[in-house]
């Protein structure tokens, strides 16, 4: 531990990794958890790979490029549940549409720009190790806004998670809470962009909150073991990397999916015998 302290004392980028892997659990466990229980795991991953396009053109433009998946991914909630709600058409084919074209549209932005954009292509697989206060701050804005979210619709969340028809029956607002829901996952892609990167979001998302499914039923102790569970992936994952000189957003997804098949080995198996 002594140790520890001494290298994040040191290294301040290292710090500022930490920071934003505590302020990525928070809203990946949270929203981890609505989504593998509702089995949307797929709209992740195209909002994921849509907000490309937002990085490119905000580089483009000489802005912060974590503002233009901002964008993009709540343009992509938009358009999904406008989608889902008004035409009633299922949203597999609109997904994969912006899925390609945001990739296309931030590979054009990234070409045209002047000079060779690493840092736009390293987004790919995340950059957790270059992380400025800035992105801590817009970090921190959009777990507080994914918090407050859903404290303040948590029971009508769940409804629709489990039993959309039932939600309905019941009056609740499911068009309106479906977008709602849509948005944190669109909230919760930005974050992770920034740890896990484009190409990676979908796993960080969704496994952590598998391992806790496996053990639990109940949506609140998912939530907050899906939270613990990734502090302890993202964390060993970034020492890992920083120790190995390995790709920190690569090394965390690969931690992460380890624990998973321990998880199912133990359930399935140990726990059987």
């Amino acid at each position: 531990m002594y140790e520890l302290l001494n290298i994040l004392t040191e290294f301040t980028f290292l710090k500022f990794a930490f920071l934003a892997g505590l302020l990525s659990g928070v809203a990946t466990g949270i929203t981890g958890s609505f989504v593998v229980v509702k089995r949307i795991s797929y709209i992740g991953g195209g909002i994921s790979h849509a907000v490309m396009g937002g990085l490119g053109i905000a580089y483009f433009a000489g802005i912060n490029p974590m503002y233009g998946a901002l964008a993009f991914a709540l343009f992509s909630a938009v358009i999904i549940s406008i989608v889902k709600m008004n035409l009633r058409q299922n949203e597999d084919t609109v997904i994969s549409a912006l899925w390609s074209i945001g990739m296309a549209t931030g590979l054009i932005f990234a070409f045209i720009t002047p000079g060779y954009n690493v840092n736009l292509l390293s987004f790919l697989f995340g950059n957790i190790l270059m992380v400025t206060t800035e992105n801590l701050v817009l970090l921190l804005i959009l777990d507080i806004i994914i918090l407050v979210v859903v404290l303040l619709f948590y029971r009508q969340l769940v409804f629709i998670c489990f039993d959309e028809e039932y939600a309905r029956i019941r009056g609740l607002k499911v068009d309106l809470l479906y977008f709602i829901l849509i948005s944190l996952i669109a909230l919760t892609v930005v974050v992770l962009v920034q740890t896990v990167g484009v190409i990676l979001v979908i796993a960080l998302l969704t496994l952590p909150s598998a391992i806790a499914a496996i053990f639990t039923k109940r949506i609140k102790k998912m939530i907050l073991s899906s939270i613990l569970l990734n502090y302890l992936f993202i964390f060993t994952g970034i020492l890992t990397a920083f120790l190995t000189d390995l790709p920190a957003g690569a090394t965390i997804i690969l931690i992460t999916g380890a624990g998973y098949l321990l998880a199912f080995i133990i359930k399935h198996f140990l726990l059987k015998i």
